[in-house]
């Protein structure tokens, strides 16, 4: 198998052809925010007529950017009862990044993937989405940085939304040799080695099986620059065994599960021990520092984000059994009483992309505010439990 530097029609450098056994790849590797590789995907396309197109797009982030209405599929107490605000969370940071940089320039980031669309459904080709589910992918990610690398990688993210320098042409092509989430990674060092794994090398390979399963003879697979260098390399090799690993989410570690339940059992344990030693009344004291300990702070964190007063109570009250339970935290529960209470409206999250870079925004936007509850009473919730269990061991052992 050869793999000639560019294509049949001299398209220029972005464009490489990749001949296989039984097919014809172009590989269109684009800015997604860039007018010009809107044109070049266009260009190809209609000049190629290939017998498909792969896009760098999975079902879910498809539909959310050719609908205009794609916040009406996004179900937040089903994604609170699944445990995954942080993903979601980490997604619209990612999305805000783009859609900044994609303001500057006048061109809605992922321009080109909905042109490539546009243009085959048009000519009659048919096309095909070949990235893994974003679901899983920021799932994988998050699953496999430190609890210490997820707060840096949060930190970067909302330092990048708040970061106001202006794009310039330099600037530009050096996104065209990465796409921006690369370049992303790549400003955040070699301190996230695992990040880069699972949002970049995975997703090469991913790719790469998905473009070669792809049915005809010629296609035109369009991927953002970052991915060009990976596929390349990968897709004479035959990795169809690893898809099966690369879209399977890592099962929490032992070690995670047994502290997770070994500091509840160690409380209640302690408190039992006290009430045996010391008599049920000094128990009953530990008991109810454990539920102020706990159930304060949580709720002085619901007040700080402008909870919803069922919140605020729903934090008080919650605070003091989650933290006896890894199943569940008080960030959770407050998030969906926060959810019920004061549902965010459709011109919030229509407009949620341009209030996660104001810090006022955050307090604002009803839906940005969810997150500000999940943190700031998950916070107090986790202060609590170091402060109270602290308490109830010194008292065990005074």
């Amino acid at each position: 198998m050869t793999i000639p530097a560019t294509a049949t029609h001299d398209y220029g450098p972005d464009v490489h052809s990749i001949d296989l056994e039984n097919k014809h790849v172009i590989l269109i590797g684009t800015a997604h925010i860039s007018q010009e590789s809107v044109d070049l995907v266009k260009h190809v396309i209609t000049t190629e007529r290939p017998d498909c197109v792969c896009l760098e797009l999975d079902d879910k982030r498809y539909q959310a950017m050719s609908s205009k209405e794609n916040w009406q599929s996004l179900d937040l107490k089903q994604i609170i009862r699944n445990k995954q605000l942080s993903t979601l969370l980490v997604s619209l940071l990612m999305s805000s990044y783009q859609k900044k940089l994609g303001n500057q320039l006048g061109v809605k980031p992922g321009a080109e993937l909905l042109g490539a669309a546009t243009t085959a459904k048009e000519l009659g080709i048919p096309i095909s989405l070949c990235d893994r589910d974003v679901r899983i992918t920021l799932r994988r990610a998050w699953k496999s940085t430190s609890i210490f690398r997820k707060g840096y990688l949060l930190t970067s993210l909302l330092a990048s939304m708040f970061d106001s320098e202006e794009i310039d042409e330099n600037k530009l092509k050096e996104l065209k040799q990465k796409d921006v989430l690369s370049n992303l990674m790549e400003e955040m060092g070699e301190s996230l080695p695992e990040l880069k794994r699972v949002l970049i090398d995975e997703r090469d390979i991913y790719l790469a099986e998905k473009i070669k399963d792809t049915t005809g003879n010629t296609i035109v697979a369009v991927v953002g620059a970052g991915h060009v260098a990976g596929i390349k390399k990968v897709i004479t090799s035959n990795l169809q065994h690893k898809l099966d690993e690369i879209i399977a989410i890592p099962p929490v570690s032992n070690g995670w599960k047994i502290a997770g339940w070994g500091v509840p059992f160690m409380i209640l344990a302690s408190l039992a021990a006290i009430g045996y030693l010391k008599g049920a009344e000094v128990a009953g004291s530990n008991a109810m520092f454990w539920i102020l300990a706990n159930g304060i702070p949580a709720a002085c964190g619901a007040l700080i984000a402008l909870a919803h007063p069922f919140t605020t109570i729903g934090a008080f009250t919650a605070a003091p059994i989650t933290s006896l339970t890894p199943v569940i935290g008080a960030g959770y529960v407050t998030a969906f009483i926060q959810v019920m209470t004061r549902p965010p409206v459709v011109r919030e999250f229509e407009s949620v992309g341009d209030d996660i870079s104001s810090f006022t925004g955050w307090w604002k936007n009803k839906l940005l505010r969810v997150f500000l509850v999940f943190f700031f009473t998950g916070l107090g919730s986790a202060v609590g439990t170091w402060v109270g269990g602290y308490e109830i061991f010194k008292n065990l052992f005074s």
